[in-house]
């Protein structure tokens, strides 16, 4: 099966992190800003993500280049979704940008897998919650780096 991750980062840690998950299942990996329509839709499985911004924003390069994400045609196409977030500077938008990711493809009709347990972190809100789950693999690199590796480990093994 093919995978590419496709991820928007402005400092490098989701970079850093894209680059990680890639290396432990074999994944083609896209910066946002050079990504294509036929990189979303040629994957057998798309990994998608995404730091959260400022009060809940996509990231910069997200933003700009969301409109190839909404022109794809991801109907049955199996999706997942990694983002970054603070919890503690951050508590009411922690990882809201992969919620906002989880919304555009989920209105296309993608089958979104990879969903977590918000156990282990301490947020108020955040638009990835559905049904008390989060919509994919949540990091929290300022605060909980160190548990960052058991998280990808635990994460990737629901995806295969």
């Amino acid at each position: 099966m093919s995978i590419t991750i496709v991820y928007g980062s402005d400092g490098g840690v989701t970079r850093k992190i894209a680059n990680k998950i890639a290396a432990k299942c074999g994944a083609k990996v896209v910066d946002i800003k050079k990504a294509s329509t036929g990189d979303f839709e040629s994957a057998g499985l798309l990994i998608l993500g995404c730091p959260t911004y400022a009060d809940g924003e996509l990231q910069s390069d997200w933003a700009e280049h969301v409109g190839k994400l909404e022109a794809a045609e991801l109907t049955n196409k199996r999706v997942a979704l990694f983002g970054l977030g603070d919890q503690v500077n951050y508590p009411g938008s922690f990882v809201d940008a992969i919620g906002i990711l989880y919304d555009i493809v989920a209105s296309k009709g993608a089958k979104v897998i990879g969903f977590t347990e918000p156990k282990g972190f301490d947020f108020s809100e955040s638009k990835a919650l559905r049904d008390g789950k989060i919509v994919g693999l949540a990091l929290d690199e300022d605060n909980q780096s160190a548990k960052s590796d058991a998280r990808i480990g635990a994460w990737l093994a629901q995806l295969t």
